[in-house]
């Protein structure tokens, strides 16, 4: 089994800081791509930031100069640290990751189980 677990949302005012972290634990022999989606509500869900190959990163224009993906490979644990936030950052922030359990199994999609994050004005 595999799990990823967040951590680190809150509440913080607008133009303060929070860093969020997602850590898998489980039966992983490699993680090609980690990122963040977020969904506000009445929304769908959007991709935040994503790292592939722990090289490649994208960002979603309304976040980009602000916040940074980051990853630990020793721990499995991918980071986005996110300045200068905004009310309209406020969401439910999501952890994403694709795995291969084995060297020959498939790819496979993993969620976390979400993350509030409230800006205040």
């Amino acid at each position: 089994q595999v799990q990823l677990v967040e951590s680190g949302g809150g509440l913080v005012q607008a133009g303060g800081s929070l860093r969020l972290s997602c850590a898998a634990s489980g039966s992983i022999f490699s993680i090609p791509t980690m990122g963040w989606y977020r969904q506000a509500p009445g929304k769908q869900r959007e991709l935040v930031a994503g790292l592939t190959s722990g090289v490649t990163t994208n960002y979603v224009d309304s976040v980009k100069g602000r916040f940074t993906i980051s990853r630990d490979n020793a721990k499995n644990t991918v980071y986005l640290q996110m300045n200068s936030l905004k009310p309209e950052d406020t969401a439910v922030y999501y952890c994403n990751a694709v795995i291969r359990r084995s060297r020959s199994d498939l790819l496979r999609n993993y969620w976390g189980q979400g993350t509030q994050v409230t800006v205040s004005s």
